[in-house]
């Protein structure tokens, strides 16, 4: 269409519909089906974490056969678990811990299910259901640290700015069951990896920090991140990495001998839902990339751009239409600002934050981003929302944005505009998304 001519249009409302749409693409239970293998001759185990873990358990208790043994343990996030529904047979137990930063419960639930994994022959089948989240969840500290140390060092990579995969390097090699030591421990048997990608490019290496599969980094590398970002050690542990002590089982060995790694949901799937979401409205759809990294607000930039140049008829897109993208940007968290609490809100807060300072009003251009686990960081939204007039808002109210993204406070901003993106938590996890409307 040329233009939007139903009066019923409502730019903020057809938004949440494209992101109800990527999440809804990205759901377990319709993404299961077709994957699972026949039972087994031995034993079925089902194993796994991540912030998705207690819908994927859920749908493999729905499609696997009712009369076939089936038993596990999963973790999740704090109030990640859906409600199981009336005509479900429990049979995999889902337990809840703490994300991003691990707690004691995590730590308890990852020992009761490495105990699981105990005493499994050649005629066995594990079932690893792993989703984003799960390298938090899954806290097995390695000799030398406490879980009060990996709490630590867990913190100040968040607040680094430091990459997933850089955060994950780290991770696998200060474990003792990520990383690729989870099959270890199933070894002998038969081992299934269910996965949903909330990485760049997809890689299961990266996702929850690849509890299943070969690690092709060393503890050279983690030793250098460490050092890189300034995070403190002991010295049993530095020299544990120096010597290669903690090293991670590598590509080839015979721990993953028949191993399969299946992806369930992925975000490009989730962009591609969303685009054809748009194009069903009659909107010009373009999906960026589901791999973009790098800093909130400077990823922000590099839309407002696309943005402003498609609202001038000047860029590569034509309007009416919607730009999608996702990956996983980072925020660096600043100095505390003397006088004001600490700041609230997470990457898709500050990537709205940014993208509205870089936008300076531009009429004709809104914007949605949120993560699709529906929770923005820690806080409880999944997100926010920017529109044409969020400025000039801004300044009915007295509200400097500059001055919230000097202290990383986006939730507080889009709270007082009535902007933020609230789902709940989704059962599900493949990313940002990132969506900018055209008119």
């Amino acid at each position: 269409m040329a233009d939007i001519p139903d009066p019923q249009f409502h730019p903020a409302a057809f938004l949440r519909h494209l992101f109800d749409t990527a999440v809804a693409r990205a759901q377990p239970v319709l993404n299961m089906s077709g994957l699972l293998p026949p039972p087994p001759r031995g034993r079925s185990l089902v194993v796994g974490a991540g912030k998705a873990a207690g819908a994927m358990a859920h749908a493999l208790e729905r499609l696997w056969p009712q009369d076939a043994p089936l038993d596990g343990l999963v973790v999740t996030r704090y109030h990640h678990t859906p409600p199981r529904p009336p005509d479900l047979r429990r049979r995999i137990e889902v337990v809840e811990a703490s994300h991003p930063v691990p707690d004691q419960a995590g730590m308890d639930a990852s020992e009761r299910l490495l105990e699981l994994t105990r005493g499994l022959s050649a005629d066995d089948l594990v079932i690893c259901l792993i989703s984003g989240g799960g390298s938090s969840l899954l806290t097995m500290p390695a000799a030398g640290l406490t879980l009060a140390d990996k709490q630590r060092i867990n913190r100040e990579l968040l607040e680094s700015g430091a990459p997933i995969g850089d955060m994950n390097t780290v991770r696998k090699h200060l474990s003792r069951i990520k990383g690729g030591r989870l099959a270890a421990a199933c070894h002998p048997a038969q081992v299934l990896t269910l996965t949903i990608s909330d990485v760049p490019g997809d890689d299961p290496a990266v996702i929850a920090s690849g509890p299943t599969v070969p690690d092709e980094t060393t503890c050279a590398q983690a030793l250098a991140l460490l050092d890189r970002y300034g995070i403190a050690i002991t010295d049993q542990v530095r020299e544990a990495l120096q010597s290669g002590a903690l090293e991670t089982p590598k590509p080839g060995d015979a721990v993953f001998a028949g191993h399969r790694v299946l992806m369930m949901a992925t975000p490009m799937q989730s962009l591609q839902a969303a685009a054809e979401a748009a194009r069903a409205a009659g909107l010009n759809a373009y999906v960026l990339s589901d791999e973009i990294e790098g800093e909130s607000r400077e990823v922000a930039k590099v839309h407002s751009a696309l943005a402003r140049t498609t609202a001038r008829a000047q860029g590569p897109f034509q309007k009416p239409c919607v730009i999608l993208s996702g990956g996983e940007t980072t925020v660096t968290i600043r100095a505390p600002v003397p006088g004001f609490p600490k700041g609230k809100g997470g990457r898709a807060g500050e990537f709205c934050l940014g993208l509205a300072m870089a936008l300076q009003g531009q009429a004709g251009v809104w914007a949605l981003a949120a993560d699709t686990d529906g929770i923005d960081g820690v806080e409880d939204n999944a997100g926010a929302q920017v529109a044409p007039d969020t400025l000039q808002r801004c300044e009915q109210l007295a509200l400097k944005p500059s001055a919230f993204a000097d202290r990383n406070d986006s939730y507080r901003l889009f709270e007082a505009l009535g902007d933020l993106v609230v789902s709940g938590p989704t059962h599900t996890n493949v990313n940002d998304f990132r969506a900018l409307l055209v008119l």
